[in-house]
Parts: structure tokens; C-alpha cells; sequence
């Protein structure tokens, strides 16, 4: 794992938005990290509940999410990351 890419274990599950958000610090600077329920059941199955199953396939999550972070970088005008970044950037 990078060193300047950290995950700290302070996921949380947004029943509104429907997505499990968790924090990623990038060279000391703290981003949110966003995966949707969606997204979590069709890569995981749908046999548990989206934070059962991120923290289950936590370390998968974030071996993506840090590829993300050393591909794109986050700024205060998009502060934060999710997978559909990866699939906009496949369809460009």
C-alpha cells in the first residue's frame, strides 16, 4: 500500500443517499471515498447488508479507490471519490 494513500476506519452508511462513505487521506489531505449500495451488491452479492459487505471486502474497496487516488486528483470543487469516476474516464 502507497504511504501517502491512507484509508481510516471511519466508514459510515448513509441510508439517504443509499451509499457507504469512508475517508481516505491522500499526502495528509482528508477526501470522502463513496461507494453505492448498487455497487457493493453487484460486486458482492446481494446476501447482507452494504455495510456488512464493504467492511467483508474492505481491503478490494480500497486497493481500487487508491488506484483512483493516484490516477485523479480531488480538489474542494469535487472533494471527493467514487467508482463512476473510473467508468467516465473508460468512456472517454
Amino acid at each position: 500500500m502507497n504511504q501517502s494513500i491512507q484509508f481510516p476506519d471511519r466508514e459510515q452508511w448513509l441510508e439517504d443517499q443509499k451509499y457507504v462513505l469512508f475517508p481516505i487521506m491522500v499526502n495528509g489531505m482528508l477526501f470522502d471515498c463513496q461507494i453505492t449500495e448498487q455497487e457493493l451488491k453487484v460486486r458482492f452479492g446481494d446476501n447482507s447488508n452494504a455495510l456488512c459487505l464493504f467492511k467483508q471486502h474492505r481491503w478490494e474497496i480500497e486497493e481500487e479507490f487508491e488506484e483512483l487516488a493516484k490516477l485523479y486528483e480531488v480538489s474542494t470543487l469535487h472533494p471527493f471519490y467514487c467508482l463512476s469516476m473510473a467508468e467516465w474516464a473508460v468512456d472517454k
